[in-house]
């Protein structure tokens, strides 16, 4: 603990650094070993980072023991960058306001344009750090990313000060690092939210501070100590699962004819590849009158995709980015997309149909994982990139299209593997830990 005297020649920069070179690295490139973490010194000289009189480490969150209760809770939300991060996040934001409206949700990350934009219409408070990424760079960006970590780490520490949360969530992009360690100084109740079904580098670090680790997949392979792991499923948003039962409704009042629709989806960024074969393959389809295309893009082709329809005189849809995707979800027959976590899990709560074509360099190859727990068991096909051209991607969609009981078949296989439930599930645990 310091005194008066210690603090007036204490820098809290030096100290930190200090600090993270007495750490020895695990998963290299970064940072963190348990054993080190358990010193209190530590924890101690690094909440004084903020001045002489920094309060004592809140207890907050922790009520008296029995039944969890639904009362307010004030819970800071750590991650995202991508959809796949910031998606499950919300839906687990959802469902804390959902018990009790009188909930304060704050999103912490580095406020990319899709976190503002997103969040910007969900009425959820943004605010930001400073973190970058470091797994895939080049040694010097590494190195610039490293130097990040420190003032990230005195930022969500003052953040974390002024809001007082009851309860941190991770959801696992880098951007949670900073945040989830701060909880950690000020010994707030942290809650770690891993999407795929191979556990990232950021979460395998945090599971270490983590007082529960939710996972997705069932069959989550990790090393993270087993006594904080539950498998709850992917949360998805209220309005993707409400999306199917107002959809039915439609269509029971709607005509039998109906196009066949294919929702093309390549991610909240676009996918390039899936773009020029959709384009290839609108060659190849012949007749298309029953056909109805919803094509997400990305910013950068949607100009020439949306061409490219308007040549084949195809029916289409195309935009860069949806915001209604409760609707798209609705309304498609098959499904051709990424396969990111939170893309597979909206698609199983959901029973669609779905020809995965996972992103071959994501990290740890854990796209191709997520597809291929559902099409080992027949719940989704995956065709991998390199195999991936026009041809074979409208022989896929003719077939399908002619064979709705083998649609059906598959759809029924993917609900099984859906967890509609995971945000309940999740805030449900959370509670029970507030109330131990």
């Amino acid at each position: 603990m310091f005194n008066n005297a210690t603090y007036e020649s204490y820098s809290p920069k030096s100290e930190i650094r200090r600090f993270l070179g007495r750490l020895k690295v695990e998963d290299p490139p970064f940072f963190w070993r348990t054993q080190s973490l358990k010193d209190e010194s530590i924890r101690t000289a690094l909440l004084s980072a903020t001045g002489p009189n920094a309060p004592e480490a809140s207890s907050a969150g922790y009520g008296s023991a029995g039944r969890p209760s639904n009362r307010p809770l004030c819970v800071v939300i750590a991650g995202g960058g991508t959809g796949g991060h910031l998606f499950p996040g919300i839906a687990v934001a959802q469902e804390f306001q959902n018990r009790n409206p009188a909930s304060k949700i704050t999103f912490v990350s580095t406020g990319n344009l899709l976190e503002k934009t997103v969040l910007s219409k969900t009425g959820y408070t943004l605010q930001t750090i400073t973190a970058a990424g470091i797994k895939g760079l080049g040694v010097w960006n590494q190195v610039k990313s490293v130097a990040k970590i420190p003032g990230g780490i005195l930022a969500a520490n003052k953040i974390l000060k002024n809001i007082s949360p009851d309860l941190t969530i991770g959801l696992g992009s880098y951007s949670a690092g900073p945040v989830v360690f701060a909880a950690w100084l000020q010994r707030i109740p942290i809650v770690v939210q891993e999407q795929n079904i191979l556990p990232g580098i950021t979460n395998r670090i945090l599971s270490r501070f983590a007082d529960r680790v939710y996972i997705s997949f069932k069959n989550t392979r990790s090393h993270m100590d087993p006594q904080k792991v539950y498998w709850t499923g992917n949360p998805v948003r209220r309005e993707i699962l409400d999306s199917d039962d107002s959809f039915e409704a439609i269509k029971d009042k709607a005509s039998d004819v109906r196009a066949f629709t294919v929702l093309i989806l390549g991610g909240s960024q676009g996918a390039h590849t899936i773009n020029m074969a959709v384009i290839e393959a609108l060659d190849h389809l012949g007749d298309t009158e029953q056909l109805h295309f919803v094509h997400q893009t990305g910013q950068a082709d949607e100009k020439p995709v949306r061409e490219a329809y308007s040549k084949s005189k195809i029916s289409g849809r195309v935009q860069a980015f949806f915001d209604d995707m409760a609707t798209q979800y609705g309304q498609a027959d098959l499904i051709i997309c990424r396969a990111g976590a939170t893309t597979v899990a909206e698609v199983t709560a959901l029973g669609k149909a779905v020809i995965f074509i996972p992103f071959p360099f994501a990290a740890d190859n854990h796209q191709v994982l997520n597809a291929g727990s559902l099409s080992d068991e027949g719940a989704a096909e995956m065709l991998l990139e390199k195999d991936l051209n026009g041809r074979i991607l409208s022989e896929k969609i003719k077939y399908y299209a002619a064979h709705p009981a083998e649609l059906e078949k598959m759809s029924s296989r993917a609900k099984q593997f859906g967890k509609p439930d995971a945000a309940r599930n999740i805030v449900d645990d959370c509670y029970r830990l507030l109330a131990r």
